[in-house]
């Protein structure tokens, strides 16, 4: 019966002395924290797409492709750059901060 009132207070981040040494805070937060703010980047392909009027025209052409057309194109590539960009940068700090503390519940 302990161990099943552990686990649950486990998975609900309450129990003292799980992965920290038995302080009862969260340790890595503030890298997690810094980390999310790659995240603010990839609004950049969604601002550029959903204000239709600043694209919505024919001229200038690039090889014989309205504006339209290569803007749309052009911002499939930059947005494959920015989110290999966010992926790189969020997951080399949590991996850094993860590794400072264990992982699993597992005794």
């Amino acid at each position: 019966m302990a161990h099943d009132a552990d686990a649950k207070a486990n998975a609900a981040g309450n129990v003292k002395g799980t992965a920290n040494g038995g302080t009862g805070t969260r340790t890595g937060t503030g890298a997690n924290r810094s980390s999310k703010h790659w995240l603010w980047l990839l609004l950049l392909p969604w601002i550029a797409m959903i204000w239709v009027p600043s694209y919505n025209k024919v001229e200038p052409q690039l090889f014989a492709f309205p504006f339209f057309y290569w803007y749309q194109l052009l911002w499939v590539l930059i947005s494959a750059v920015i989110t290999a960009l966010v992926y790189f940068k969020t997951k080399a700090k949590s991996a850094k901060s993860s590794k400072a503390q264990p992982q699993g519940g597992a005794r």
